[in-house]
């Protein structure tokens, strides 16, 4: 068995070198079908750093930004990426990923990654594509949307060196906790290397990513910054953060308890998430909503 499973990893490597093109084309003839229950509509898009970058700012509000109604806000903010987890975050990567239409077999995605530079910022996002090889990818829904929190700086190095990543390979992820309390406090004692969260047709739910393999898109990247760059220089600080992730920075630093009009050295995260002052204060919900 394990024979057979290197074998089928070492196949999807083989395949992954175009998948970012593939990632598009599967999107593109998907999207007609489900963009009414994503996040955000996936037709007639680019994939671009640019475009990436708006879909992971919407991506992220999805799974780490507090619930705009108080009154039904306490079973959403149990699905949100717990604020202990996005402020001990040593990256983001951030993706979509599809089932195949007519002209792509399998499943596909793409996105970006992001990392925590020693100052507190954010650096540059380098573009990602996936192989839907996972088995847990081999079912489901259309459109599925992840975050990956990258947990230490080997799961950083992950996406910096060589360019390829394979879940359950070079490095494992586990399903990340959720809302608060004991479970978080015992997962963020020892921590896997990376978190994944994921979320299909408006729920969340947590799907495998065990044999994924995630490949830089270096074509993406090179016809962003103007020139052939590697997703280390990219995550060392190395290229200037640009204007066009300003929105996806803002969310997570949002999420951290982070004011983004502040330097990220002088300021100090809150022990209370955004929103969670009013939904958690008995006195500011009607009887008649309790």
């Amino acid at each position: 068995m394990p024979g057979r499973l290197n074998a089928f990893i070492s196949k999807a490597r083989e395949t992954a070198v175009n998948v970012g093109s593939q990632a598009g084309t599967a999107i593109r003839d998907t999207s007609n079908l489900a963009a009414s229950t994503t996040t955000h509509s996936l037709s007639q898009v680019s994939f671009t750093l640019e475009a990436e970058a708006t879909r992971a700012e919407a991506i992220l509000k999805a799974f780490m930004a507090p619930p705009p109604n108080p009154y039904v806000g306490k079973i959403a903010v149990m699905n949100r990426i717990p604020r202990e987890v996005v402020q001990r975050a040593k990256g983001f990567a951030v993706f979509t990923v599809v089932k195949a239409g007519f002209m792509f077999s399998g499943k596909a995605g793409s996105g970006l990654v992001v990392a925590r530079l020693p100052d507190g910022s954010w650096s540059a996002p380098s573009c990602i594509a996936t192989a839907g090889i996972g088995w847990g990818l081999q079912v489901g829904a259309d459109i599925t949307e992840f975050v990956i929190v990258l947990n230490n700086e080997d799961a950083v190095k992950a996406f910096s060196q060589g360019g390829n990543v394979t879940i359950g390979g070079n490095i494992s992820a586990t399903a990340g906790p959720v809302g608060g309390g004991a479970q978080v406090a015992a997962a963020m004692q020892h921590p896997a290397p990376m978190f994944s969260y994921t979320r299909s047709k408006g729920l969340f739910a947590g799907v495998s990513l065990e044999g994924t393999v995630l490949v830089e898109r270096k074509e993406a990247n090179r016809a962003f910054y103007g020139t052939a760059i590697s997703a280390h220089d990219i995550l060392s600080g190395t290229v200037p953060a640009p204007e066009i992730a300003n929105g996806m920075y803002e969310v997570i630093e949002t999420a951290e308890g982070i004011d983004p009009m502040l330097d990220p050295g002088s300021a100090t995260p809150s022990t209370v998430a955004p929103g969670e002052e009013e939904m958690l204060r008995p006195e500011s919900i009607p009887a008649d909503k309790l």
